[in-house]
């Protein structure tokens, strides 16, 4: 089972869209975690998303979701928790805060908010994540080896004792 988590192929396509969804992930969840590029800062995301009604452990796993899960991503390692986390934290925000907006981002700052379409975007990287995993140089890979080989050496040794 735990095997088909980590299952993924040597396919360079997966490592590339789980790397930059990772980074523009990164940027969000840094300026929410440790205030980088402009944020505000841990404290503050928490407070804007206790003001939204959302409740305090959700706030925290979404917060952490982008800080985490885009090193996650950027490594591959659980490559499709990762996706799916950001996936979720992705509809979520459009549900929330978004949709009312329209799809186009505020480019002209006419809009009174963002619109969606950065969050289909996410949402259309992390897919193939989730469904084929974190592909070519990922962690979740060479674990998915490493797991085949000990598993292989662990019945050998299990055959061996049986006679």
């Amino acid at each position: 089972m735990l095997s088909r988590l980590f299952r993924t192929d040597l396919d360079y396509t997966l490592t590339w869209l789980r790397i930059v969804a990772g980074c523009v992930m990164f940027a969000h969840g840094a300026q929410k975690v440790l205030g980088w590029y402009g944020g505000d800062g841990y404290d503050a995301a928490l407070s804007g998303f206790l003001s939204m009604g959302i409740p305090e452990p959700l706030a925290v796993i979404a917060i952490l979701t982008e800080f985490l899960g885009a090193i996650a991503l950027v490594v591959g390692l659980l490559g499709r928790v990762a996706a799916v986390g950001i996936a979720i934290e992705m509809v979520v925000a459009v549900a929330l805060v978004h949709l009312p907006h329209g799809f186009f981002m505020n480019w002209m700052g006419a809009q009174a908010g963002e619109g969606f379409e950065y969050h289909i975007l996410l949402i259309a990287m992390a897919v193939p994540i989730i469904v084929r995993g974190a592909g070519a140089l990922s962690a979740d890979r060479w674990l998915e080896h490493w797991l085949y080989a000990h598993h292989l050496a662990a019945d050998e040794l299990r055959d061996a004792h049986a006679h």
